[in-house]
């Protein structure tokens, strides 16, 4: 954690407590290093259903803060949190695209409505348990990824306003996800082995195209080859994502091989889903992207033109490229062919460890196929 000019013994720091494993230990750590502690549960999403844990999150963070010794504050902000996040989400998979709102949330929710609601506590920092690091020296705040390069969470952190930074900590930033885990269990920390949360949170387990149908109705269709023939139906083009694998109901079929099938692109102007059955088809590979809504850390980008790394999915190697930035787009082509660059979710730029900022993907450019064997080969 980054040294901040905050005597821990006369600064108050609010810490989001989900009832996972991740929060508790930040609370514990920053306990630990003497700051005054209190936690702060959000409820995001307000459902009464087999699927939403709302409740039993917050008895798991009840417990947590029992534990701890620490008060805990309760806030509700799924009024917010459908205009701000989930409005945009399904205004988004409307249009065919595939969002990711946890980067919203971070923005407009954690690092914004409940930013205010600490400071209205009496809060002189917030803290999560987000793996990353905040490097506060110089004139500009800087995010970098965490060390854990497997639970990094800068990705989701990259649109979050500048501004905030000097007022954040993220406590488990140099340490790794084995680490955590030992720490809560060695303090006795009841959640030591609850299992991480997945996915997107107002979806829970279920069937994900279960939840959307219930808000966007979608025009069924056929599922073609690239060649032009018929192998399925589909339910409605918004329901799928470049690159999926499952749910596509075409297994079985005699007359081509018994491979898998992946979604290879959307023809909207004919409600027609395209299905590959070879990952390395050229339609799953990009050779650039176009970005929009952009968001630099330093207020601009490094310059109108410059090389850096990009990650085009969470989880995804960061790819090395060169990008172009103009008004209020970026244009990166890679250096490498990228599998299944999706419009909707996020373009992250790195300069190292340093996130630079990022934008919406708008769209991405195919690739020929004599120019793609080289890069299926080294992503097998």
């Amino acid at each position: 954690m980054t040294s901040l000019p905050h005597n821990p013994a006369d600064t108050t720091v609010v810490v989001g407590i989900s009832g996972g494993v991740d929060s508790a230990v930040a609370a514990l750590l920053l306990l630990q290093q003497g700051y005054r502690v209190q936690g702060l549960h959000m409820t995001n999403w307000d459902a009464d259903d087999d699927y939403c844990e709302a409740a039993e999150d917050y008895q798991a963070a009840r417990t947590v803060c029992a534990d701890l010794g620490i008060p805990l504050h309760h806030v509700n902000f799924a009024a917010e949190y459908r205009e701000k996040v989930f409005a945009d989400f399904l205004a988004e998979y409307g249009r065919g695209r595939t969002p990711n709102p946890d980067v919203a949330c971070n923005r407009y929710i954690k690092f914004g409505d409940c930013l205010s609601y600490a400071r209205r506590l009496g809060a002189d920092l917030v803290a999560t348990g987000h793996y990353a690091r905040i490097n506060l020296q110089g004139d500009t705040p800087r995010l970098l990824k965490g060390v854990d390069a497997g639970k990094d969470q800068s990705y989701f952190l990259h649109a979050v306003k500048p501004e905030v930074l000097p007022e954040v900590l993220y406590p488990l930033g140099s340490l790794l996800k084995e680490q955590v885990r030992q720490i809560a269990n060695e303090q006795g920390l009841p959640n030591y082995a609850r299992k991480d949360s997945t996915g997107i949170c107002f979806i829970g387990e279920r069937p994900f195209k279960e939840f959307l149908q219930q808000f966007v109705k979608g025009e069924p269709g056929d599922i073609e080859t690239p060649e032009g023939v018929v192998v399925g139906r589909h339910d409605g083009l918004m329901y799928y994502t470049l690159g999926q694998r499952q749910g596509l109901g075409i297994g079985g079929r005699r007359d081509f091989p018994d491979e898998p099938w992946y979604v290879a692109a959307k023809d909207e102007a004919r409600n027609v889903l395209v299905a590959c059955q070879s990952r390395e088809h050229p339609l799953l590979w990009s050779a650039a992207l176009t970005a929009g809504g952009l968001h630099w850390f330093a207020g601009a980008p490094p310059g109108a033109r410059f090389t850096c790394t990009v990650k085009t999915r969470y989880r995804q190697a960061d790819v090395p490229c060169e990008v172009t930035v103009a008004g209020a787009t970026a244009r990166a082509v890679f250096d490498e062919p990228v599998w299944a660059v999706t419009p909707g979710q996020y373009a992250v730029f790195y300069d190292g460890a340093v996130c630079l900022g990022g934008g919406v993907i708008e769209s991405a450019d195919g690739i020929a196929a004599d120019k793609l064997a080289g890069a299926a080969r080294r992503s097998a």
